[in-house]
């Protein structure tokens, strides 16, 4: 199993000397991956209207881009994951850049996790339509694999219209993988047709199962099976207990887990050496066992 860290954005801060040690520090402790969260804007709670939600405009959240072309360039091995990039919301030919830049750059350590999302004032501020973003991500998810994979691209879509040109650099990777993360039946269908890899988000094995032999069924319509596919879920550190740790690691492996992410959020650390401490304890607990 690849064992990753989410990248505690929310919580950690802007010194970008304890960025890098965190980057630095994941990659010597063998954790194979760093995982960041996305969001652009963040709403106002007291807005006309009302808001309501786990994040607003004092939840700090660096941009994946951005923080990860950083990140690759202080490391040599980490690789990198979006968990999730908010897809609909951004200009597809625009990501299809970014990421190609950032897997020529990290030298194809980037895997684009992607998803629809939940807040309807980010789309509006960034001149996206909220209703259309489940049908617009497939259309997207299509597109970005053909300009990943050909020099000079002719498109027409709904959404999209490209007329013979094309990325330049393309990725290391072609195409680069691509995650979706969401529980609803329409992404189970999503990822059985055109996902590389599924981001749950359930708490424990037990109530994922149902979904991954749904998933299975899915797979399967479109000739293809679970082993086609990586499914990553996400650990809490808690309370720092291993043994609850390997328990939740075993449970998720029996399901079909391939790979798994460290999050150390909300539970009152409050300075980045507290999440760093936290991530040395799980590698020597976990991390060195399971290579």
């Amino acid at each position: 199993m690849k064992i990753g860290v989410v990248f505690p954005q929310t919580e950690f801060g802007n010194d970008h000397g304890a960025i890098r040690e965190y980057a630095q520090t994941a990659e010597s402790l063998g954790f194979t991956h760093i995982l960041a969260y996305d969001h652009i804007l963040g709403a106002n709670p007291n807005r006309p209207g009302g808001w309501q939600g786990p994040y607003t405009y004092q939840t700090p959240f660096h941009e994946p881009f951005v923080l990860f072309g950083f990140m690759a360039g202080v490391t040599q091995q980490i690789a990198f994951t979006t968990g999730i990039l908010i897809l609909p919301q951004r200009e597809t030919a625009v990501v299809a850049k970014q990421a190609a830049t950032l897997d020529v750059l990290s030298n194809g350590r980037f895997r684009l996790g992607v998803g629809i999302g939940w807040n309807p004032v980010e789309y509006t501020a960034l001149n996206q339509n909220f209703k259309t973003r489940g049908r617009r991500i497939e259309e997207q998810i299509e597109l970005l694999q053909i300009l990943w994979q050909n020099e000079l691209v002719t498109y027409e879509g709904r959404w999209h219209t490209i007329s013979d040109a094309g990325l330049n650099p393309l990725p290391i990777q072609r195409p680069i993988p691509i995650w979706l993360g969401g529980h609803a039946d329409a992404v189970l269908h999503r990822i059985a047709r055109l996902g590389d890899g599924w981001l749950p988000n359930y708490r424990s094995a037990a109530r994922a199962r149902p979904e991954i032999e749904k998933l299975a069924g899915y797979l399967v319509e479109n000739g293809r099976s679970l082993t086609d596919i990586g499914i990553e879920f996400r650990l809490s550190y808690g309370d720092g207990n291993p043994d609850v740790w390997q328990q939740a690691i075993t449970e998720w492996q029996a399901v079909g887990a391939t790979h798994m992410t460290l999050n150390t959020m909300s539970l009152g650390f409050s300075i980045p050496q507290q999440h760093l401490n936290a991530i040395r304890h799980f590698a020597e607990e976990i991390v060195g066992s399971s290579q």
